[in-house]
C-alpha cells in the first residue's frame, strides 16, 4: 500500500464506524426503487428527480438540473470545514434498452425479466433493466455517503454526488440524438466540477486509462434491383452480397488493429454492429445501398482522427484488393480516450483501498475496452479513477439471466459492500485532507 494511502488511526477509527454504517436494506431498498423508475437513455427526468430528491433527505445540498423536457442531472453537495479539495463521485442513470417489445428480436427471442423496468428481489439479488448497471451504482454511490454521514466523519473537503443522462454508448434519434456523454457534459460545463474523482463501474477493479470511441458507417453500392432478374444481368448490381465480403474483410482487419493499438490498460476492441438493406416490406426489391455500422474503441493516446486514418487505410485496402466492391464510409460519432497519471492521488487512493479490502497488493487490472462516461469527465479537466463491483457473470446469477449481457439487470447485494467500503476508503483518505495533503 501506498505509505500516504495508509489511514492514521483517527481515519481509521473513523472508516471502521462508516462501513459498520453501511446499510444493506437501505442499498437494496433504493436499487429496486430505483429500477422501477425506467430511465431509457434520453428519458431520465424521473429518475434523476428522484434521486435529487433522495440527496435532499440524505443532507446534501441537492438539486435537479434540467437539460431538455426529457432528461436532466441530480448532483448533490456535501461540504466539509473548506480546507480540503472536492470529489466527483460519478454514475450515469440511464440504462441502454427500452425494456418493451420493441428491443425484440434484437435483445432475443424474448424480453427477460433483468430486461423488463418492473424490479423484484430474489434472495440477496434485485432483478430488472439496469438493476446492476446503471442502477446498483448509483445505489452503491449513495449508500456510501450516507455511511459517511452516519458515522459523522468529520469532512475537510466536499464530495459531489452526481448522476448524469446520455450516458450509455448510444444516440437516441427521437430524444434529441441524446448519449454518448451528453448529460455529463452538460454537467460539467454548466457549474459542476471537482478536483478529482471516482466512477463507479462494473468490475472490480481500478483504472486509470479510459477508452474512448468511434462510430463509422460503410456504404457499400450496388443497384436497385428486382428478385425476378436472373444474375449476371446487365444493369443490376447487389450490394448486400459485396457488404459479405466487406464484413469478413473487417472481421479480419479489426483484431489486428487492437494489438497494434493496446495500451497499459486499454485493448481496444472494434465490431461490427449493425447492418441495414432495403425494405423488409419489400422484398422482390434489393436495395441499392447496403450500410454497415462499425464501433471501434481506443486508447487514452489515440487522437479520433489517428482512428479514423486507420480506418480510412483499412478499407482503401479492401477496396483495392476487391474490384467488385464500391463503397464509402465515415465517421459519425466519437468520444476520445483518457487517462489520469497513475501516481495522482485518487489512483493511488483506488488501489489502497482496494488493497486494505483484500489484504494484498493490487495486481493490476485485466485489459479494459468499455467505453464510459469517464473519458468526457477526464478530457474536461476532471482526473477520474474507475473502481467497481464483481460483475454480473459470476456464478451466482440465475442461469436464466446468465447468457449474453442481458438487460444488465442482476445485481448482487451482498457483492456490492466491499465496493462500497473502498469507496468509503477513498472519502476518508481524500477528504479529510487538506488541500495541500491531496496535492491540489
Amino acid at each position: 500500500m501506498n505509505p500516504k494511502h495508509q489511514l492514521t488511526p483517527e481515519q481509521q477509527a473513523w472508516y471502521d464506524k462508516a462501513c459498520a454504517c453501511v446499510d444493506k436494506e437501505r442499498l437494496r431498498k433504493l436499487n429496486l426503487d430505483l429500477v422501477n423508475i425506467h430511465s431509457p437513455t434520453g428519458a431520465e427526468k424521473e429518475a434523476s428527480e428522484f434521486m435529487s430528491q433522495y440527496m435532499a433527505d440524505m443532507g446534501l445540498n441537492a438539486k435537479y438540473q434540467p437539460v431538455n423536457e426529457l432528461s436532466g442531472n441530480a448532483v448533490g453537495e456535501l461540504n466539509g470545514s473548506g480546507e480540503g479539495a472536492t470529489m466527483l463521485l460519478y454514475a450515469p442513470i440511464d440504462t441502454h434498452l427500452e425494456g418493451s417489445e420493441e428491443d425484440l428480436p434484437m435483445v432475443g427471442d424474448e424480453l427477460r425479466d433483468d430486461m423488463r423496468p418492473q424490479g423484484y428481489l430474489r434472495d440477496d439479488l434485485v432483478i430488472g433493466l439496469g438493476s446492476s448497471n446503471p442502477k446498483g451504482m448509483v445505489s452503491g454511490l449513495a449508500e456510501a455517503v450516507n455511511a459517511v454521514i452516519d458515522a459523522g466523519v468529520p469532512l475537510k473537503g466536499n464530495i459531489v454526488l452526481a448522476f448524469a443522462g446520455g450516458g450509455m454508448p448510444s444516440m437516441v434519434p427521437e430524444r434529441n440524438n441524446y448519449g454518448v456523454s451528453t448529460g455529463v457534459s452538460y454537467m460539467l460545463t454548466h457549474g459542476v466540477t471537482a478536483d478529482f474523482g471516482i466512477i463507479f463501474k462494473p468490475w472490480y477493479e481500478v483504472y486509470h486509462e479510459h477508452p474512448g470511441m468511434c462510430w463509422f458507417k460503410v456504404s457499400v453500392k450496388g443497384d436497385m434491383g428486382y428478385s425476378g432478374i436472373p444474375r449476371g444481368t446487365p444493369g443490376f448490381r447487389s450490394s448486400i452480397v459485396p457488404a459479405a465480403t466487406v464484413i469478413q474483410e473487417l472481421e479480419q482487419w479489426l483484431p489486428e488493429y487492437t494489438k497494434a493499438n493496446t495500451s497499459d490498460q486499454i485493448a481496444p476492441e472494434g465490431w461490427i454492429a449493425a447492418v441495414r438493406s432495403g425494405w423488409p416490406h419489400r422484398p422482390a426489391f434489393p436495395a441499392a445501398t447496403t450500410e454497415l455500422f462499425i464501433d471501434m474503441r481506443c486508447n487514452p493516446h489515440q487522437t479520433t482522427s489517428d482512428v479514423r486514418y486507420q480506418f480510412d487505410q483499412a478499407m482503401k485496402d479492401i477496396v483495392a484488393r476487391h474490384p467488385e466492391v464500391e463503397a464509402d464510409w465515415e465517421m459519425y460519432a466519437s468520444c476520445p480516450g483518457s487517462m489520469t497519471p497513475e501516481d495522482h492521488w485518487i489512483v493511488q487512493s483506488a488501489r489502497s483501498a482496494w488493497e486494505n479490502q483484500e489484504g494484498k497488493e493490487y495486481p493490476g487490472a485485466p485489459m479494459l475496452s468499455g467505453q464510459t462516461d469517464a473519458a468526457i469527465i477526464n478530457k474536461l479537466g476532471v482526473p477520474l479513477v474507475r473502481v467497481g463491483y464483481p460483475w454480473i457473470g459470476d456464478a451466482d446469477v440465475p442461469e436464466e439471466f446468465a447468457a449474453g449481457l442481458g438487460g444488465m439487470g442482476v445485481s448482487n447485494i451482498g457483492d456490492m459492500v466491499a465496493p462500497v467500503e473502498n469507496i468509503i476508503y477513498s472519502i476518508i483518505d481524500s477528504m479529510t485532507r487538506t488541500r495541500e495533503e491531496v496535492g491540489v
